[in-house]
């Protein structure tokens, strides 16, 4: 696990200097102090910073083929290294080193471009072709590890994080206006844009080639559902010969591993299934909170630690801590992320880099076998709909009347959605049309910055994925969407971001795409069956995860940020929002930010808008500004 970084001048005569790309490495030298390395040839460099977890005598990078004319700086891992080694030294290829970069580098040479899809893993890489003149950059399929790219008229510069783009003096970053209303609509950042004009993500499942000062962006895999059919009993031992063989390449290491325990189904599965494949002592992580009212997942880690005798850690934290750390969240995540529980990984995390430098997770799971309540929910009300009959109006004025009378939460949640098509109302596990912003949006911006916000653009990147033809059924519809927009671009980031941020590597095992492939062949009830979310893995693992854990009610991430916005911070709240640098933006009406504070003291409605607003000024100073880089924790709660 790596930063990578690098910068392709168009012009011949116009050199990457050696300075430059130190610079750029530099930035991101918290993903990888163990090692770094450059490569500068005319104009075009490769700067790399490098984390070792295999091969930790010979994984210098940047790495090249036997005669110097095709580069790399690699980022991830690639679990099929071995085998794709054994086919190429059948070819004739020389290898020097015991590392995964080295099989990728003669990969291309046979393969070109095609090489990407006979790779598995988690990656993001950079390779120059000297004979071509051409550079290749390559995304794994679903996005585990960032890439970013900044394009001018002059120049591709690309990096592991945006933090390396801006390292170069000629990159004078500027704010795109018109992506706030996308952050706020979402809690994140949908698609390829970022919040700063001109850088890009490369998308998962893609790769971009420039060649001539040409580029061309290229995808190279999707998603694609289909049905098989199969017996319950055939889908479990299919599933699990693939999840048992995903943990077992993702338990390569020459260095520790220890995992992460969120007291759910599946951190405990990849924990379980982990056991007996390293001879290492496995450790593992866990975080509480400093507040009542929450559920507490500690004491189900703790049991799963015990049952699979692992070494076992545990770190709380508080409201101060939280906000504390807010300026520093903004500057790692580098995109504004409306995620209060990522918080919370970066400090178990740091907890974690005592001990190990690779963490498994049980990330991806819910998003490749409908894991949330809400696809339960949206699945229940799409099939209510249909037996009332196509005529909206009616379904509408039922649901109005729902919403007035029941007091059930849940059913309140939903009854409004009775008189919505589905394309209108679903745009994402992420997204709540009932949302402030989503519904009053028009209210919060000044009438100055109105001008700037079009929820059709705001929209467009999940849109495009519910109009896909790739899946029919409401229920694969949910799971498209959100593998293609939720998973990379909030839960992912947030997973690479916080980790990388403790120079700790994270591994998720349930995103192998061949796990996901399966999935995506799965009927529908085996994925939803009556009221049981996530059936066919609840299915494969009884017996395998506790019974307390593996039919527990699914708590999510509880983390009580509500509550400490609405007692401990709310000052603090006031602080950032009314600050002089805040309202000098010309962002938002103060009155309508007054009064969301309000209400929100008031019946604690409000809590995500909130946090929303704060990111998005914190990410300002941070990002745009650069003030968390000079100063440090200049925002932080105050004291006393």
């Amino acid at each position: 696990m790596c930063g990578i970084c690098g910068k392709l001048n168009f012009e011949k005569d116009a050199p990457v200097t050696p300075r430059l790309l130190k610079a750029m490495a530099d930035s991101i030298a918290h993903r990888g102090p163990d090692d770094e390395g450059y490569y500068a040839h005319g104009s075009v460099g490769f700067g790399f910073r490098r984390l070792s977890i295999i091969d930790l005598a010979t994984g210098h990078q940047p790495i090249s083929n036997e005669d110097g004319s095709v580069w790399i700086v690699f980022n991830g891992e690639i679990y099929n290294y071995e085998k794709l080694k054994e086919d190429l030294r059948a070819r004739g290829h020389v290898f020097t080193t015991k590392t995964d970069t080295e099989v990728i580098v003669h990969l291309y040479e046979e393969y070109g471009a095609d090489c990407i899809e006979k790779l598995r893993g988690m990656f993001a890489f950079g390779i120059w072709d000297e004979n071509r003149k051409q550079l290749l950059l390559a995304r794994d399929r679903v996005g585990i590890k960032p890439l970013y790219y900044r394009l001018s008229e002059t120049s591709l510069s690309f990096g592991s994080e945006i933090k390396a783009l801006l390292a170069d003096p000629e990159f004078k970053p500027e704010v795109a206006p018109e992506m706030i209303d996308r952050f706020l609509t979402f809690g994140y950042l949908p698609g390829e844009e970022t919040l700063l004009r001109d850088v890009r993500k490369l998308a998962p499942g893609s790769f971009l080639l420039v060649r001539r000062g040409k580029v061309v962006v290229k995808q190279y895999w999707d998603l694609r559902f289909s049905t098989k059919v199969r017996t319950d009993a055939e889908a479990r031992d299919e599933f699990l010969e693939l999840l048992e063989e995903s943990v077992r390449l993702h338990m390569i290491s020459d260095v520790p591993v220890g995992f992460l325990l969120s007291g759910g189904v599946d951190s405990t599965a990849m924990l379980g299934l982990a056991v007996g494949k390293t001879d290492k002592p496995l450790s593992s992580f866990t975080v509480g909170f400093s507040s009542s009212g929450v559920v507490d997942e500690r004491p189900f880690a703790s049991l799963a630690a015990k049952l699979y005798g692992t070494e076992h850690h545990e770190t709380t934290i508080s409201a101060r801590q939280f906000a504390d750390f807010l300026p520093k969240f903004t500057w790692q995540m580098e995109e504004p992320v409306c995620d209060p529980p990522s918080v919370a990984l970066y400090y178990v995390a740091r907890l974690a880099r005592d001990y190990v430098k690779v963490l498994v997770s049980g990330e991806g799971g819910d998003e490749a076998f409908a894991g949330y309540q809400t696809y339960r929910g949206v699945l229940w009300l799409e099939r209510l709909k249909s037996l009332l009959g196509p005529s909206l109006p009616v379904v509408a004025a039922l649901g109005a009347r729902l919403n007035q009378t029941v007091k059930l939460q849940r059913l309140q949640k939903y009854a409004p959605l009775l008189g919505l098509p589905f394309d209108k109302y679903y745009l994402g596990r992420a997204y709540s049309p009932g949302s402030y912003f989503n519904a009053k949006s028009c209210m919060l911006y000044s009438n100055n910055f109105a001008a700037f916000v079009n929820k059709p653009y705001s929209q467009a990147p999940v849109q495009q994925y519910l109009r896909s033809e790739n899946a029919k059924s409401v229920l694969n519809r949910m799971l498209y969407v959100d593998t293609k927009t939720t998973l990379p671009d909030d839960l992912l980031l947030k997973a690479d971001k916080m980790t990388m941020a403790n120079s700790i590597e994270l591994r998720v095992p349930f995103l192998d795409h061949r796990i996901l492939e399966f999935a995506a062949t799965l009927q529908e009830n085996q994925k939803v069956r009556g009221f049981t979310t996530k059936f066919m893995a609840k299915f494969a693992l009884e017996g395998r995860v506790p019974h307390e854990i593996l039919h527990r009610k699914k708590a999510g991430f509880p983390m009580p940020y509500e509550t400490w916005l609405r007692a401990e911070l709310k000052d603090w709240v006031k602080d950032v929002l009314f600050d002089r640098e805040t309202t000098a933006r010309g962002y938002f009406n103060r009155g309508v930010v007054e009064s969301l504070i309000a209400d929100n003291t008031h019946n604690g409605r409000h809590a995500r808008e909130l946090f929303s607003l704060v990111i998005l000024e914190l990410w300002h100073r941070s990002i745009l500004n650069g003030e968390y880089a000079l100063n440090g924790s200049q925002y932080a709660m105050p004291r006393g």
